[in-house]
Formats: C-alpha cells, sequence, structure tokens
C-alpha cells in the first residue's frame, strides 16, 4: 500500500502543477516529477517552515519544465500472442511425464 500512497502522492503533485501553470496533467512527465522530487529531497529536510512554500513553487515549476513528448499512436491491443512452440504444454508433473518418456525406467 506505501507504493500506491507514494503514486497518488506524486500524482497530487502533478495536478497541482498543472492547475497552476495551466497546463494539462497528461503533458507532465511522471518520471520526471519523480526525479525532481528525489533532487529536492534533501533540500526539504533542511528546509526551515517558513521558507517551505517559496520551496514548493521552486519544485511546481521544475516540474512544469519536465513535459511530456508528442507520443502519437500508443495503443496497445488487450490480447496474448502466444509463440508456437514445436512441443505440447506440459500438464502433468513433470516426473510422471519423465517417466513415461523413457518407458516407465528409471528417473533421474
Amino acid at each position: 500500500y506505501v507504493h500506491l500512497l507514494a503514486y497518488n502522492l506524486i500524482r497530487t503533485v502533478m495536478a497541482q502543477t498543472a492547475h497552476r501553470y495551466g497546463i494539462s496533467p497528461r503533458t507532465l512527465s511522471f518520471k520526471g516529477a519523480l526525479q525532481h522530487l528525489n533532487a529536492f529531497k534533501d533540500t526539504i529536510l533542511r528546509t526551515d517552515e517558513e521558507s517551505l512554500p517559496s520551496l514548493y513553487e521552486q519544485i511546481l515549476e521544475a516540474i512544469s519544465c519536465h513535459r511530456v513528448g508528442d507520443r502519437p499512436g500508443r495503443r496497445e491491443p488487450r490480447a496474448v500472442k502466444r509463440r508456437r512452440k514445436p512441443y505440447p504444454l506440459l500438464t502433468k508433473p513433470r516426473e510422471e511425464a519423465r517417466n513415461e518418456l523413457c518407458g516407465g525406467g528409471i528417473s533421474a
């Protein structure tokens, strides 16, 4: 659940950035936002309480500069393509299949 919480917090910061700068949230890079937040991590921890709002503005400005490029045709089919193999699927325990293959001989 911690990963989900962190993801949602980063997306919230991205939404605030988009709102503040009048851009679409989809144009902001998640990876870029994550990298900027990691870069500012130590500064955030060392900054006194009075300076946090201005630091937050700097973070939002940095995130707003990191945009996603134009990526047309980014749709993938929701289908699984299995690779055809010359061997049948193993549908029983491996040792049992090995014994059948060897004619009931010694299993290795």
